[in-house]
């Protein structure tokens, strides 16, 4: 496997995993990659992937970083992605990065369309609903799911504290209480990324 040139020297602080290297694809050296959810458009658009190596089967700790790549060729193919990397010289080396996963930093993403919205930005925000005619704190969105009709927000119940702070209610076995929310302009009516807040007609008490 060749060195890569011209890249950054550490990991980006913002790098956001997009996929999954599937298997090689061809015979030049082109990988497969499997994108999570709706993030094939970035990897698409993305001209250098950093690549985590799979998880050891024994032992502790992080996935180690693996070098930057640069992407000298992508295309779709179906729900995946092949691209061609300046580090891969043939098969042999595509098919030793199967099962890495990819990750790209959030600052190379696209612009997204007018209401149109990255689902990586929405985790972490607060999900207000309606309670008696208010608007009222339902949780913070912990995930988001794809359905194959819409996605879905997976959010945390909680309660604001007298400081606003969040406190995370809990089963009486101690287990995280979690609402399914689709995310479709017809319950969901406002985004504000800057403030971390989702406004929507889902009622607080279900």
């Amino acid at each position: 496997m060749s060195t890569p040139t011209t890249l950054p020297p550490q990991a980006p602080t913002d790098l956001v995993e997009l996929g999954r290297i599937v298997s090689a694809y061809g015979v030049r050296g082109w990988v497969k990659v499997q994108p999570h959810s709706s993030s094939g458009e970035v990897l698409l658009k993305a001209a250098t992937w950093w690549l985590k190596a799979p998880a050891p089967k024994t032992g502790l700790g992080a996935l180690p970083l693996a070098s930057a790549v640069k992407v000298v060729a992508s295309r779709p193919q179906g729900a995946t992605v092949v691209a061609q990397l300046d580090a891969v010289s043939d098969r042999d080396d595509a098919e030793a990065l199967k099962g890495h996963t990819v990750w790209v930093p959030r600052a190379d993403f696209p612009a997204a369309d007018d209401n149109e919205y990255y689902w990586v930005d929405l985790i972490g925000c607060r999900l207000f609903g309606e309670q008696d005619g208010q608007s009222a704190l339902i949780g913070q969105v912990l995930d988001v799911i794809d359905n194959g009709a819409h996605a879905v927000l997976r959010v945390a119940r909680a309660e604001l504290d007298a400081e606003d702070n969040l406190v995370f209610l809990q089963t009486d076995k101690g287990k995280s209480i979690e609402v399914l929310v689709p995310f479709v302009a017809a319950h969901v009516h406002t985004v504000d990324l800057a403030e971390q807040r989702l406004d929507s007609n889902w009622p607080v008490e279900l």
